[in-house]
């Protein structure tokens, strides 16, 4: 196999077959297609596409170039559900105690936050001695014993991935769709669950920014998981602000045992609700997504997920006194407002801008070398639509030192935008997403 002859089909915008794309992907995992040459092919492809066999061919070749893990063990239908990132975005916490609540086993493996998106790994960190490295053997070990856990991802999961998104990231090929749904799907099929639910964000926030291209993802995706064997659908929500108020680790934690509790609810609630729902139904716990939805209302009305959250803690070598106690999770040296300048209406947000602030607060990533600082972050007062008077609180900071604080009010401010007109909220869920249909919302 010739690796420039590889590149030249594709330049050509002709189809490769399964043992070409095998081969420049086994190259990727172990180094013997230099990167040059896999720089090459990512642009061929971001240029001409692929079609639906070839994508299909390269996210299960990426699936197998490393570990799959093997769930068969577990009994009932083990589920997951995946983000495509955002900011605020907590629904794993909420949702997966009160699916494994509702007698539906989770098994999750999890990402680090990295960019302006928040990880789900680096918000369960902030639980005192909570671990997220499980060998495989305990992991599942723990969803039979207690139907949940959330780990991190195996070092030899998906590996020809972490090659080619890397590159990706450089050559200005991040926005090809078979790329991004290769990339995602590999790593669930390489994570073993039966049933997935795609959450795809749309927005400002979102890698699609429009609906429509979120819409092509998702319908991308969700024909690569079912062509694989696996039962696979999606939401397409909305990322033009925040989903959740709180931004940061220990904040998003506070807020999702806030939600358990019955303390708050609002949009982070509502997404969560409607996307567990539906990982009852690929369960086989709900026969629709309305039983599926009272049975999550139930669960949390009972506090039976809250009790699951415990005991997921309490497994995982983590104090779940702030189950109880939200003050127990990590807190900020100084918490101050950060007040409107002018009097209006909040027309739109910057989120990637918001979620950068959280990052540069030390709440994320820059390099993964970066060290995370639990306890900073922000509370919004406010989402798109809200009316508000100057003077009057946009949001809350928590941050390390009033100087951190004080950079972090001023950036807020910028990316909160005002009107003078009443404009309406945004829109939650945008559509669903089967094998067969599309479903606006």
């Amino acid at each position: 196999m010739n690796m420039i002859e590889i590149i030249e089909k594709k330049k050509l915008g002709n189809a490769l077959t399964a043992e070409e794309i095998d081969f420049f992907v086994a190259g990727a995992a172990t180094g013997s297609v230099p990167d040059y040459q896999l720089a090459a092919l990512l642009m061929a492809i971001r240029l001409n596409g692929m079609n639906r066999e070839e994508t299909k061919l390269l996210t299960l070749a990426m699936t197998h170039s490393g570990d799959v893990v093997n769930l068969d063990a577990i009994p009932g239908i083990p589920v997951d559900k995946h983000s495509t990132g955002g900011v605020g975005d907590t629904t794993t916490l909420v949702l997966a105690p009160l699916v494994a609540a509702c007698g539906v086993p989770v098994a999750k493996m999890s990402g680090r936050g990295l960019g302006h998106t928040g990880g789900t790994l680096d918000k369960l960190e902030s639980i005192d001695g909570f671990s997220v490295s499980l060998t495989e053997e305990v992991f599942l070990k723990q969803v039979q014993s207690i139907g949940l856990a959330v780990i991190g991802q195996t070092a030899n999961l998906a590996p020809a991935d972490k090659t080619l998104y890397a590159l990706r990231d450089v050559t200005s090929t991040v926005d090809s769709l078979p790329l991004i749904a290769s990339s995602i799907v590999s790593k669930k099929l390489a994570s073993g669950a039966k049933g997935i639910v795609l959450d795809v964000k749309t927005g400002a926030g979102a890698l699609m920014h429009t609906t429509e291209d979120s819409i092509a993802l998702a319908q991308s995706m969700v024909r690569i998981g079912c062509d694989a064997g696996r039962n696979m659908v999606a939401l397409v929500t909305d990322m033009g602000e925040p989903l959740g108020s709180h931004v940061g680790n220990a904040l998003e934690v506070k807020e999702a045992i806030d939600v358990l509790a019955g303390r708050t609810g609002g949009p982070l609630l509502t997404v969560a609700l409607e996307l567990g729902a539906r990982m009852l139904v690929l369960g086989g716990a709900a026969k629709d997504v309305p039983e599926g939805k009272a049975k999550m209302e139930a669960a949390l009305h009972s506090g039976a997920g809250l009790a699951k959250l415990k005991e997921m803690i309490v497994a995982q070598g983590g104090n779940p006194a702030c189950c109880d106690d939200v003050s127990a999770l990590p807190q900020a040296a100084v918490i101050l407002p950060c007040p409107a300048l002018e009097s209006g209406y909040i027309a739109s947000m910057d989120t990637v801008g918001l979620g950068n602030t959280a990052q540069a607060m030390g709440a994320g990533r820059r390099t993964k070398e970066d060290v995370i600082d639990p306890a900073v972050g922000f509370v919004m007062q406010v989402r798109i639509g809200d009316k508000v008077a100057a003077g009057e609180p946009l949001a809350t900071v928590h941050a390390k030192n009033d100087a951190s604080a004080r950079e972090a009010i001023a950036a807020i401010q910028r990316c909160i935008h005002m009107s003078k007109e009443a404009v309406p909220p945004c829109k939650l869920i945008h559509a669903f997403v089967s094998s067969e249909s599309v479903e606006r919302l």
